[in-house]
């Protein structure tokens, strides 16, 4: 309606008819419209958060409220950012935060589109709410949401068996001590675990193309940058990669992501991934009977053709799109990394090496400075020492 031909020959007072959200006179019409939609997703928030099923009816569409109904909520709050008239009413934009209640320090923040219409008498309800442009899905979008709570995890699954999401549960109470241990209380200690039914929904709560995690069993939304404030981390499972996993594999992969959830705050730009990844693998393998040469198969296999790596591998190496060998091998070689500190300087001095790159204010000379500070030993000396430890323990 905004092109010059499509409205020639229309009067000024119809013209103000036919956009009454902007308004001929300023922007009066507009920001009434913008208020009164605003007021309206109040309500519906409100409802949503006391568990009021005819109210939230009251406010429009109520697919949301039953694919939400089992997922327990602190807060949900939508924020309009965007208003615009459509021939049916209007599409608003709108930033959602929600916390998981007992879980969230700090609010998701997501984008969401929402449609809306008026009734005869001009009042607005919404006839749909879904993901933005660009922006992921939530586990709702998917189906309805089954939670199933652990002694220390949430668990929450769209198009899965409660049976399923037991199972992980378990694994993610498991988990959530044993990264206790080596890490540390200074980290909420509970775990968010989200199961949709499919790769394909996996990529969907990512907002990234499926065959970025074809074969990866599972990763955090803080690694992909799917969550933006750490206290609400969620563990993404890619349940057709999972299913073809042992029960140790399942659970040394459930162990690592709960360390990046436990890890995150003292995880910055300084912290490089050969140890965010080699640490969340270092306490995944603890207590399991793997052999290095078992858990780092494809560095071994290059170790016995005389090919031991110059240096430990960078971030590019870690691409969930890099060739799946040599990514296995920037995963062994930041594993052996950290096993060979942790075995030569201690366990708690590993911890402290960690916290001590992630606190530096960049990444230029963090690791420098905390090999220097924490393990009294320079980069040069240290690449050496893990090439011959990496020689030793696969040879």
């Amino acid at each position: 309606m905004a092109g010059g031909r499509r409205v020639r020959g229309v009067g000024a007072m119809a013209l103000c008819l036919l956009l009454p959200l902007t308004g001929c006179g300023g922007r009066t019409a507009a920001d009434s419209a913008r208020s009164e939609v605003q007021h309206l997703l109040d309500l519906r928030s409100a409802a949503l958060l006391r568990h009021d099923a005819g109210a939230y009816g009251a406010t429009g569409a109520s697919t949301e409220y039953t694919r939400l109904r089992a997922l327990p909520l602190a807060s949900w709050a939508y924020r309009i950012t965007g208003l615009r008239r459509t021939a049916a009413g209007a599409t608003a934009d709108a930033d959602l935060t929600y916390k998981v209640a007992g879980y969230d320090r700090a609010p998701v923040d997501t984008r969401r589109t929402l449609t809306l219409a008026r009734t005869a008498s001009g009042t607005w309800y919404v006839t749909g709410d879904r993901p933005a442009g660009r922006s992921g899905q939530q586990l709702w979008d998917q189906g309805t949401v089954t939670a199933v709570p652990g002694a220390h995890s949430l668990v929450l699954g769209a198009g899965q068996p409660a049976a399923d999401l037991r199972a992980y549960a378990r694994m993610a109470d498991r988990a959530v001590p044993a990264v206790t241990r080596e890490w540390g209380t200074d980290w909420t200690r509970r775990v968010v675990v989200l199961v949709p039914k499919s790769l394909q929904g996996m990529a969907g709560l990512l907002g990234s193309p499926a065959a970025n995690y074809r074969g990866i069993a599972a990763v955090t939304t803080g690694e992909v940058g799917g969550a933006g404030r750490t206290p609400a981390d969620r563990v993404v499972i890619n349940p057709d990669a999972y299913a073809v996993l042992g029960a140790m594999g399942k659970q040394v992969v459930l162990t690592h992501e709960t360390t990046h959830v436990a890890t995150r705050t003292r995880t910055t730009a300084a912290t490089p991934l050969w140890l965010s990844e080699g640490y969340a693998d270092w306490i995944g393998y603890r207590g399991t009977d793997r052999t290095p040469t078992q858990a780092a198969p494809e560095l071994a296999r290059a170790v016995r053709d005389g090919h031991v790596p110059a240096a430990l591998p960078t971030d590019k190496d870690f691409g969930f799109t890099s060739d799946p060998t040599e990514l296995a091998r920037a995963y062994e070689s930041g594993w052996l990394a950290c096993r060979m500190i942790a075995d030569q300087w201690g366990a708690a001095r590993l911890a402290a090496f960690y916290r001590g790159v992630g606190g530096h204010p960049q990444r230029s000379g963090a690791v420098e400075n905390a090999l220097k500070q924490v393990l009294g030993i320079t980069p040069e000396s240290f690449t050496t020492r893990w090439q011959t430890y990496v020689r030793t323990e696969l040879r």
